[in-house]
């Protein structure tokens, strides 16, 4: 039976690669990299592992001894967990930061260096979405509530927005209110940016994300949940406009259901129909 790694970060999505991979018969060596992942990954996986980021090596041999030569890296591990305390780093990781001081900290550098000591050991990162497509809709509309023509006004500014940070691998979301952008999102992560912009807009702000201008789909694809939701609720948010067919909906069903007893609106979006 073939057998993949899962790295797993914070979020249901790393939940629904193992359940994609089980429905093709395909087993998932998961190793969490990041405290906090979600518990049913534990009973789920084939095997399953809790090793920091921060000993890579150790990561890498785990790979090398339950016989894995292909990855998925899926799930939050934003850089603010990175500036927080760890564990001390093993020296292949050490090594690693240090070429990351002369170079940058953006996430694409730090993920492509990780990709890179994993190449090192014939160990290839896949692209996220080989297991996910079914997870990435086309362009629609999934709630009963219809964006209005000042939504849509305010996702063609976000849109635009969002593309620009994008390019400057800053992050993938923004959100806007009467054609203004109340938040960009930066090191806090897709959740704070949503609350923060929510928050400075009094309400009814609109949430947009999409895939980088330069996306790599080996990893840190978009991804909405149902996490997502509330973050907007909290916020006081209420429309979420994904990019079609580049955006991970995770839960769908529950999403849509979430959003519809919510009064919001969720609609996914073409850049070359908007």
């Amino acid at each position: 039976m073939k057998r993949v790694g899962l790295l797993a970060g914070v979020g249901i999505l790393p939940v629904e690669f193992v359940k994609a991979c089980h429905m093709e018969n395909i087993e998932v060596v998961c190793i969490a990299v990041i405290p906090g992942v979600n518990p049913a990954l534990k009973n789920l996986s084939d095997k399953y592992y809790e090793i920091s980021a921060f000993k890579l090596d150790q990561v890498i041999r785990t790979c090398l001894d339950e016989k894995i030569d292909e990855v998925t890296m899926i799930g939050k591990v934003t850089k603010e967990w990175l500036f927080k305390n760890h564990v001390l780093p093993d020296w292949r990781t050490i090594k690693l930061l240090n070429r990351l001081r002369k170079a940058n900290w953006k996430d694409d550098t730090i993920t492509l260096a990780i990709v890179d000591e994993l190449k090192k050991d014939n160990i290839e990162v896949v692209d996220q979405t080989k297991y996910l497509r079914p997870f990435m809709p086309g362009a629609q509309i999934f709630t009963k509530k219809k964006p209005t023509e000042e939504n849509l006004q305010d996702i063609r500014l976000g849109f635009e927005t969002a593309k620009a940070i994008g390019a400057m691998d800053l992050g993938q979301t923004v959100v806007v209110k009467n054609g203004a952008v109340m938040a960009v999102e930066a090191i806090e992560g897709t959740d704070a940016c949503i609350k923060r912009g929510g928050t400075l807009a009094r309400g009814n702000a609109v949430v947009v994300k999409v895939a980088k201008p330069l996306q790599d789909t080996r990893f840190d694809m978009p991804t909405v949940g149902l996490t997502t939701i509330y973050s907007m609720k909290e916020g006081g948010c209420s429309v979420l406009a994904i990019e079609a067919h580049c955006t991970l909906l995770a839960e769908r069903e529950k999403v849509i259901n979430e959003a519809d007893r919510l009064g919001m609106v969720i609609v996914a979006v073409e850049q070359n129909n908007l």
